[in-house]
């Protein structure tokens, strides 16, 4: 998946960071280290894989894969969000999201709808179907996130957001957190 960076000026406005660690010194630093932080970065990576295997195992069957689940994931967590704002968030093209949208419109885990003032927005909204997929999806991977801070002090949750928040570049971060703040602020009560 590419980066996601959310610009500050428009919190719906991702693009991919130009450049690697040489062009984007760490906060507070001037330069980059003696020495890259292989444990961390090979850390990351091995989590990473691990954080979306098993999602990857629920959408394999379904003949969905990581895009599939993002796709859902965000529009799940922003009902009504337009194709427009979709797009920049996941930094992809519309020919590759109109593949991926059109399988899980196809399959019925997503709608499109008219906008109420403007008939040519489309809006996404998932279906009761897509709405329990994303949810065994997210459980599945809170189940993880929650077995890892088990293992940690009592503030681990804090600590890894505030260390997650600062690996996006300082002018996304304010975006970032709007957007997930916005779509906590939407979520309807569960059950």
């Amino acid at each position: 998946m590419a980066d996601i960076n959310v610009s500050a000026k428009n919190p719906h406005k991702a693009s991919v960071a130009p450049g690697g660690p040489a062009e984007r010194p760490s906060a507070g630093s001037e330069r980059a280290p003696a020495e890259p932080v292989w444990d961390i970065i090979e850390l990351l990576f091995f989590a990473y894989l691990d954080f979306v295997s098993d999602p990857d195992e629920v959408l394999g069957p379904l003949g969905f894969g990581r895009a599939h689940h993002r796709v859902l994931h965000f529009v799940n967590r922003n009902p009504g969000m337009k194709v427009a704002g979709l797009l920049d968030i996941l930094n992809i093209t519309e020919q590759s999201l109109g593949r991926v949208l059109k399988r899980l419109v196809d399959q019925r885990y997503i709608v499109q709808k008219e906008g109420a003032h403007d008939r040519r927005q489309r809006l996404l909204y998932v279906t009761p179907k897509g709405e329990a997929l994303a949810l065994k999806l997210a459980t599945l991977q809170t189940l993880r996130i929650t077995r890892a801070f088990g293992e940690l002090d009592p503030g681990a949750h804090e600590t890894a957001r505030r260390f997650l928040t600062a690996m996006i570049n300082d002018d996304n971060r304010e975006g970032v957190l709007r957007l997930i703040a916005r779509a906590d602020r939407a979520v309807k009560p569960r059950g």
